[in-house]
């Protein structure tokens, strides 16, 4: 494909991709409190616990207001994972015959659970973060958060464990593609698990091992299974080829 049609593709599928953000964060706009509760819990919890005054800061006139429209923009990119998912995977592979396009359903049936699944474990260490953070409030000191640079924290965490978690999927789709092959994925094994054990130790902000463990080997436990699946593919296609080219 010439660069002229790839960039008009790349547009095609930004601008679809922001009508189904736009779409989501027109329903994140009315469930803004219930969210914005549920964003907050995890600083109330913490300064419960170890009895400290920590609260959000609207630092500017317009900071409720450029909240608002964040969180709905955050509740958006959830709820739409599963269109823009789609757009991710209609670019990645314009060129599949009818019959290959059916995978679509299996790379939006692995990656939607993927990315929730991801969002979700961020969603579980959030909490202990922000504990482990809060500890080292001084005592009798008041801890006033920006609201903006918590969300930003919190928005960070989310989707780039939810992305890690869809990345494996990525993987297995630039293999139907025939843009990787599985000898290159598996070449690059220790990398990929050097980069899972980095990527965890730089977003789960709290000293210890343990969770840093659990969040890194999920994403290798992915890793290699779509080495396992780019393997068998290859396998397959490579028979075909054989069988076709001692039929000619």
């Amino acid at each position: 494909m010439p660069l002229r049609e790839h960039l008009l593709e790349v547009r095609k599928r930004l601008f679809l991709v922001s009508c189904g953000l736009v779409v989501g964060a027109i329903g994140g706009w009315f469930l803004y409190e219930p969210l914005l509760a549920a964003l907050q819990a995890p600083l109330e919890a913490a300064a419960a616990a170890q009895n400290k005054v920590i609260n959000l800061n609207y630092s500017g006139l317009a900071t409720a207001l450029d909240m608002k429209i964040k969180v709905s923009l955050f509740l958006g990119v959830l709820v739409s994972c599963p269109w823009w998912l789609y757009q991710l995977w209609a670019f990645i592979t314009p060129g599949l015959t009818r019959k290959e396009r059916r995978y679509a359903v299996g790379f939006l049936g692995a990656s939607v659970p993927l990315f929730l699944g991801g969002a979700f474990l961020a969603w579980w260490v959030l909490p202990h973060a922000v504990d482990i953070l809060a500890a080292f409030v001084p005592e009798g000191a008041t801890n006033l958060t920006d609201a903006q640079g918590y969300l930003s924290f919190v928005m960070r965490l989310v989707l780039a464990f939810g992305l890690a978690f869809v990345l494996p999927v990525v993987l297995v789709a630039l293999n139907f593609a025939g843009l990787v092959r599985s000898t290159a994925l598996l070449a690059g094994w220790r990398w990929a698990v050097l980069i899972a054990f980095v990527f965890a130790a730089v977003m789960t902000p709290t000293p210890d091992a343990l969770t840093m463990i659990f969040v890194a080997l999920p994403i290798c436990v992915l890793y290699f299974g779509a080495v396992g699946i780019a393997i068998l593919r290859d396998r397959s296609t490579d028979k075909r080829n054989a069988a076709a080219l001692s039929g000619a």
